[in-house]
C-alpha cells in the first residue's frame, strides 16, 4: 500500500469512528502525523486529496475541518476511494488509448499546422501548474487538439470516448504522485518539438513514452477506471 493510502485509511477510520466528527478541525500537522505514525508529507498528500473530494476542507488561515459529510460528499468520495482499488480494467483502457494515442501523433506530425501548435504550447501557458483539476483540464484540450489534426474524424472520436473512461485515474495521479503535473506538462512540450518537426515516428514515441508512463503509475497504485464496477457489483 502506498504511503498516502495508508494516510487516507488512517484518517478515513478517524472519521468513521467519530473520533473526528462533522465540523471538527483536525489537529495541527505535526501532532497528527506523530499520533497516526505517518510523515507529515503522506498526511499532507492525503488530506489534500480528501479536501477535493470535499471530506475534509482545507480553509487558508483557519485550519482543515471534517465537512458536514452530507449525502452528496460521501456518494463522491466513495466513488472516488473506496472502488479505487478495485479492478484492473484501467489497465485494458489504457492498451487501447496508448493505440490511438501513437497514431493520432503520427498523423498529426504531417498535418498540424501553426495555428494547431500554438494552441497546444497554449494549453500549457494556461495550466496552473500548483492545480490537479487544470492538468487535467489541460490534458484533454492537448490529446484532443492533437485528435482533431490527425485528419480522421472517427479516431478522434474513439480516443476521446476511451480517455473519458480515465479521468479519475488522472485527477487520482496528480494528487498522489509528486512531479506528476510538471512530468505531464515536461512530456507534453517534447510531443509538441516532435510534431513541429514534422517527424511523425518521433511524435509517435515520444507519445508512447508518455502513455507508457502513466500505465507503469497504474500497475504500481492499481486504481481503476471510470464507471468500473466496485467489489462485488455484476
Amino acid at each position: 500500500m502506498a504511503l498516502t493510502d495508508d494516510a487516507l485509511d488512517k484518517i478515513k477510520d478517524l472519521i468513521v469512528t467519530g473520533e473526528l466528527r462533522p465540523g471538527d478541525r483536525l489537529p495541527p500537522e505535526a501532532e497528527l502525523s506523530e499520533r497516526l505514525g505517518l510523515s507529515r508529507n503522506s498526511l499532507r498528500e492525503a488530506v489534500k486529496a480528501l479536501d477535493f473530494i470535499n471530506v475534509l476542507d482545507v480553509r487558508r488561515g483557519s485550519g482543515t475541518y471534517v465537512t458536514s459529510l452530507s449525502a452528496e460528499d460521501l456518494t463522491e468520495a466513495v466513488s472516488f476511494l473506496v472502488d479505487v482499488h478495485a479492478s484492473g480494467s484501467l489497465r485494458e483502457i489504457l492498451e487501447v488509448r496508448r493505440i490511438f494515442e501513437a497514431e493520432t501523433a503520427y498523423r498529426a506530425a504531417t498535418r498540424i499546422d501553426a495555428a494547431g501548435l500554438e494552441d497546444l504550447r497554449q494549453t500549457i501557458r494556461d495550466t496552473d501548474p500548483d492545480s490537479v483539476e487544470s492538468l487535467v483540464s489541460h490534458d484533454f484540450d492537448f490529446h484532443a487538439t492533437i485528435a482533431k489534426h490527425a485528419g480522421n474524424d472517427y479516431l478522434a472520436a474513439m480516443l476521446e470516448a476511451v480517455s473519458m473512461k480515465t479521468t479519475r485515474a488522472r485527477t487520482w495521479r496528480g494528487m498522489t504522485d509528486p512531479g506528476a503535473i510538471e512530468r505531464t506538462l515536461d512530456e507534453h512540450r517534447a510531443i509538441i518539438d516532435a510534431l513541429a518537426a514534422g517527424d511523425a515516428r518521433l511524435a509517435q514515441s515520444m507519445m508512447i513514452l508518455h502513455v507508457t508512463g502513466v500505465q507503469r503509475w497504474v500497475d504500481e497504485v492499481d486504481v481503476v477506471a471510470d464507471d468500473a464496477p466496485g467489489p462485488g457489483a455484476d
